[in-house]
């Protein structure tokens, strides 16, 4: 969520957790402390906060660390329940060691690697790296734009991640397919930002959520509460919704 107007929607709609964030157009960076504090408000739900210093890849300097290290640290004090993060070696193997210093620091929020997952060279064996850093969960398309794309490949790191990290599918994941990923992966959380997160002028639409059905009169927020409403009916108690 990028605005305080989805968070409460997505709350109402029954969504499980929030992850907020700034610019999802860009994939998302860290949010302002004060969308952090206004969502606390707010928001009754636990809310993971995406620390995440800049746009682009996930290698990052000396100065972007000390940067995540501090908002990690402005989380915590602003009362946020998780931090979403990754960090990759000029490799794109996973950075181990800084990634779990991360987790250090978090403690005791717990900490999602987030889909710099899917551009590391070979998903399997960083999910035995993320692992290793403490992480509670990662978040992933499978390696592919879309989960539907890899639904082989998501049943595949929910297996071999059964009982040490929890794998949280995502990637276009909405009312029409959530069924089908949920019973193919046998995966337990989903996160979707119901369309909200398509960048500006992408498939023809102006990254506005199911623009179809909405007019002035009729808020964006209502229509992405009654989208999470019918995903989390959809998903049944068995499953966390994630927005």
């Amino acid at each position: 969520m990028e605005s305080l107007d989805h968070a409460v929607a997505a709350e109402r709609g029954g969504a499980h957790r929030l992850e907020l964030c700034s610019d999802l157009s860009s994939g998302g960076i860290t949010p302002s402390a004060g969308l952090m504090q206004t969502a606390r408000r707010h928001a009754k739900v636990p809310i993971h906060v995406l620390i995440r210093p800049r746009p682009g890849d996930f290698c990052y300097s000396d100065y972007e660390l000390e940067i995540m290290r501090c908002d990690i640290q402005s989380a915590k004090q602003l009362g946020m329940d998780g931090i979403v993060l990754g960090v990759l070696r000029a490799n794109n193997h996973v950075d181990i060691a800084q990634t779990k210093a991360l987790v250090q620091l978090a403690n005791p929020l717990p900490v999602t690697f987030h889909r710099a997952f899917d551009t590391s060279y070979n998903l399997e064996t960083s999910l035995e790296d993320v692992i290793q850093t403490g992480a509670s969960r990662i978040l992933t398309s499978g390696g592919e734009a879309s989960a539907m794309d890899a639904l082989s490949t998501l049943a595949r790191l929910v297996q071999v991640s059964r009982g040490r990290i929890i794998v949280m599918p995502c990637g276009s994941i909405n009312s029409e397919n959530v069924v089908r990923i949920a019973q193919k992966t046998l995966a337990q959380e989903f996160h979707t930002s119901v369309g909200t997160s398509r960048v500006a002028g992408a498939s023809g639409d102006n990254g506005s959520p199911h623009n179809a059905g909405t007019s002035p009169s009729r808020p964006l927020s209502s229509v992405f509460q009654e989208q999470v409403a019918q995903l989390v009916s959809l998903l049944g108690s068995s499953a966390t919704t994630y927005g």
